[in-house]
């Protein structure tokens, strides 16, 4: 019978696929471009309302310098488009820009891109699952009033459909990524249409707001540090532009080129909808401010909507079957933005643990042949961010894009590095020639997007930025000591070119709490391994107690001598972990090897009965040199019972939680035969 977890754990993730499916689980451009270019689709639902709302600082007026705005973001994003076509060329493994820093920067210059990649993904989850309930909350009054509770289930239900697998969870977005772009755009001609074709005079709902500004008279210096406030926040339209680079192994053949095809549609839907959506703005006369504490006159009750869902209002009027359309299609869109981050993340965590810079555990696919815990790694700290920040955008914003402009400046870096030694040795003019143009495409990225970098770090590090750095700082740190600690393991388990020297003898060692079956099974197979010497052992804490073991022992003649220790404060495990050090403590070169008589058990309740001074025991004498522990296990009646059928599978996705088999030296599970004596202890 299948238990619950295995059952619920079929129904959200499906059954496992074999490993020579992976395959299978590759994708055309059709389905990879939702798949890895949803969060970059979907920012320019947010990056319009960073934008004005940053320039509402300085009051309406400054609403004219946001076309401006966009359009050097448009510059910025076309370059990052244009380099990372290059990109995937010359680096189509998947480790994006973190292959390229390590490569041509150095192994330190790589985990720094990867640490502000792996914050930078966590962002993503966090700002796109909250501001697609910011956007659902601008036309459901429920949803605005639980906007967290939302959102953290919205991360869960995104962790399922991932685990699930690439393909799958590539083929369920498809549909609605598709639907935001023809909505989006859509929404836009109609518009347009109706103001340049028709001669409408489309407003939106805060087109008559009287808003004050929170700084006057803002000139010179000031105005200057404000526009570029603005910029560095609506270039939060380029996150999610490296996922490609770090995606092109799930693209099917030719990887590179369909990777580079991918990125250039990306780059001119974005840009086109971007560009639209703040053109429209400035035509309906749209304004979005930073505090309600700015509107000075407005209707009464009125509350502010978020820029998509104002255009919709005065493109289709408020109401309309259509704004519902526009709203709900933006709003799961954001939601389904975070899917970029959750095939970025594991992607990238898996490569980092495969350089053992992040536990191998991330390198290993799950049932669906999905990277799963990368998967729930990332859904448990989006939701830690979400909940600590209360789903509010523009405080998590201000975190936002400082990991990703760190990651393509360094990758452009690591390019030009790349041609540069290629130029060096290539002697075909034409080979020649389009390495130039090229390094050229990298050169102009990498400067400016340094450029953003530091205006971003100038503008918005004591709005929040510090912490994301903070961040980085950390888990830089944290990665060279995994690869210092899996260092020093390796180092230590390479065996020596010398022949291994052999143990000068065995001495066995029989744990005795009873003379009962499982201590004689322990005796008759500690003799079959012909230890040099063997010795039964119990430890004295009750007079009484330790004399029947004595006679019962004399009794049935077994063939072994039997060794009492003291226990004056009726220890059990102290003792015996003196007795073996002090065996060892003669003769070095020898070995120990300890018998542990332990009993199985076949009902999950039965484990609350019984001790574990076994694993007590056993967990101790694993820390000393020079002893073996071996756990001789003797079935009772119940453990008949059990479904070993279930158990073999268990046995096959992971460690087991009981042993099945003779001779295992696994304790999970099982309990000593001492039981009755620690119980006393």
């Amino acid at each position: 019978m299948v238990s619950p977890t295995s059952l619920l754990k079929r129904l959200l993730v499906g059954r496992p696929f074999r490993s020579d499916r992976l395959q299978h689980t590759l994708l055309p451009k059709r389905i990879a471009l939702p798949v890895f270019a949803s969060d970059a689709l979907s920012s320019v639902a947010y990056a319009p309302d960073e934008i004005l709302l940053t320039l509402s600082i300085a009051g309406a007026g400054a609403y004219v310098y946001s076309p401006w705005v966009a359009l050097a973001v448009v510059v910025v994003m076309l370059t990052v488009v244009a380099s990372y076509r290059q990109n995937v060329h010359a680096y189509p493994s998947g480790g994006g820009d973190y292959e390229v820093a390590t490569v041509n920067l150095g192994p330190k210059f790589g985990i720094g891109v990867a640490s502000a990649l792996l914050v930078d993904y966590v962002l993503t989850v966090a700002v796109s699952v909250s501001s697609g309930v910011a956007n659902l909350g601008s036309v459901i009054p429920f949803v605005a009033t639980h906007k967290v509770g939302i959102a953290v289930t919205a991360v869960v239900l995104l962790t399922a459909m991932n685990l699930r697998g690439l393909r799958e969870s590539g083929t369920a977005f498809a549909i609605p990524t598709y639907g935001f772009m023809i909505v989006i755009i859509g929404m836009l001609l109609t518009g347009l249409f109706r103001i340049f074709v028709m001669g409408d005079d489309l407003s939106a709902p805060s087109a008559g707001l009287v808003i004050a500004a929170e700084e006057e008279h803002l000139t010179g210096f000031a105005m200057a540090f404000l526009l570029l406030r603005t910029f560095s926040s609506g270039c939060a339209a380029l996150t999610g532009v490296e996922a490609i680079s770090n995606g092109v192994p799930a693209f099917k053949q030719p990887k590179s080129r369909n990777a580079a095809t991918t990125l250039l549609m990306l780059g001119v839907t974005a840009v086109t909808m971007l560009v639209g959506i703040v053109w429209l703005s400035r035509l309906t006369h749209l304004q979005y401010v930073e505090d309600a504490h700015q509107i000075v006159e407005g209707p009464a009750g009125y509350v502010q909507k978020t820029v998509t869902t104002q255009l919709g209002t005065a493109v289709f009027g408020d109401g309309s079957v259509l704004l519902y359309i526009v709203a709900g299609a933006t709003a799961l869109i954001l939601f389904l933005a975070a899917n970029t981050a959750f095939n970025g993340f594991p992607v990238l965590g898996s490569i980092l643990a495969q350089d053992r810079y992040l536990p191998r555990q991330l390198h290993t696919r799950g049932d669906r042949l999905a990277f799963s815990n990368g998967i729930v790694f990332l859904a448990v700290f989006a939701i830690v961010l979400i909940v600590a920040f209360q789903a509010e955008v523009t405080k998590l914003i201000q975190l936002y894009i400082v990991g990703v402009f760190v990651s393509f400046t360094l990758s452009q870096a690591g390019m030009i590095r790349h041609w540069n030694r290629l130029l060096k040795r290539e002697r075909s003019p034409e080979m020649r020639n389009r390495m130039i143009r090229s390094r050229a495409i990298n050169t102009f990225g990498m400067i400016l997007t340094g450029a953003v970098l530091i205006v971003v770090l100038i503008t918005k590090f004591l709005l929040g930025a510090w912490i994301a750095i903070a961040a980085m700082a950390v888990i830089y740190v944290i990665m060279l000591g995994i690869r210092r600690h899996y260092d020093t393991v390796a180092r230590e388990l390479t065996p020596a070119e010398d022949r291994p020297v052999l143990p000068a003898r065995n001495h066995a060692i029989v744990l005795v709490s009873k003379v009962h079956m499982p201590t004689l099974r322990a005796v008759a197979y500690a003799q079959a391994t012909r230890p040099d010497t063997l010795t039964g052992l119990t430890v004295n804490v009750d007079e009484k107690d330790t004399r029947a073991i004595q006679q019962e022992w004399e009794r049935r003649q077994v063939p072994v001598p039997l060794t009492v220790i003291d226990s004056p404060y009726r220890e059990i495990t102290r003792p015996i972990i003196e007795y073996v050090k002090s065996v060892r403590r003669d003769a070095p070169r020898d070995v120990v090897t300890v018998f542990i008589p332990e009993y199985v058990v076949g009902k999950w309740w039965e484990n609350l009965l019984h001790n574990q001074s076994a694993l007590r025991i056993k967990g101790r004498l694993l820390f000393e040199p020079g002893v073996m522990v071996t756990s001789v296990p003797w079935q009772l009646a119940s453990s008949a019972g059990r479904n070993l059928d279930r158990f073999d599978r268990d046995l096959s996705r992971g460690p087991a939680r009981g042993p099945r088999s003779r001779g295992s030296n696994d304790s999970r599970g099982s309990h000593s035969s001492n039981d009755d004596r620690a119980a006393r202890s």
